[in-house]
């Protein structure tokens, strides 16, 4: 459908409410608090448009996501038209990784590490949130990639609980590295956006730059991890070669 035709769409209170996935009386909810505009009326019958369906799905989007109805409101009466683009900034964020959630047997996931079936490792996978239990057999890796990792490691030798034990810690540091991060690119780049007053033609340069820092976070925070890792495997090796050395000179 030709850009145009979707722009000029228009919707009934119930039609915009199921668009919205939200229900009537919440539409009206929201059109009383003064969060989405009033419709146009023909006769006794309101018609909604596509900015009307945007702000209630960024509504929606934002309470989902742990958001006040008041913080929402505050938000939205003071960029009345930003709705549109912050829901592409969402869809940035919410981008998924490039590996899907996987569904596999117990034995399946076992048999990844090299190792007889468990299932009080499957209870700690579950506790730290990597892995999901469905009904039967069946478990869901929510991070897949980290729980194929995690297998590897295992094979090479390491104990499962070892590999375990490492996530909770990785996401704790890296958590703080993420929180610094934001903060430094809310101050520099977002604030001063926000203090303009969210000019309308900044939009697209403010969104390329969020979609653009996702990747560069990743790709530092891999390299520099590389680069500590390989002086922490040379002292630690450094350490148990002195140390066989020095026990080898007093048994002389």
């Amino acid at each position: 459908m030709p850009e145009d035709a979707v722009d000029d769409e228009e919707y009934t209170v119930d039609e915009l409410a199921s668009r919205a996935q939200m229900t009537v009386r919440n539409v009206r909810a929201y059109a009383g608090r003064g969060l989405i505009d009033a419709p146009r009326l023909e006769g006794r019958t309101g018609y909604y448009n596509r900015e009307h369906l945007q702000r209630l799905q960024l509504i929606r989007q934002l309470i989902e996501r742990g958001f006040t109805l008041a913080a929402i409101e505050k938000a939205i009466l003071n960029a009345p038209h930003a709705a549109g683009h912050t829901l592409d900034l969402i869809a940035i964020l919410d981008q998924p990784d490039s590996a899907e959630p996987e569904i596999m047997s117990r034995d399946d996931l076992a048999a990844l590490a090299g190792v007889h079936r468990d299932d009080t490792l499957i209870e700690s996978l579950v506790g730290v949130g990597l892995v999901e239990k469905l009904d039967g057999d069946k478990v869901r890796l929510i991070e897949p990639a980290v729980v194929r990792s995690g297998a590897a490691a295992v094979k090479l030798g390491l104990a499962p609980e070892t590999i375990i034990a490492l996530f909770p810690v990785l996401k704790s540091h890296l958590r703080t590295i993420a929180d610094t991060f934001v903060h430094d690119v809310v101050e520099e780049l977002v604030q001063p956006f926000i203090d303009a007053g969210l000019p309308e033609d900044e939009w697209p340069r403010v969104l390329s730059v969020v979609e653009s820092l996702l990747p560069i976070a990743s790709q530092v925070t891999l390299g520099i991890f590389r680069s500590e890792f390989r002086d922490a495997i040379d002292v630690a090796v450094g350490e148990q070669i002195t140390g066989l050395g020095s026990a080898r000179s007093a048994q002389k």
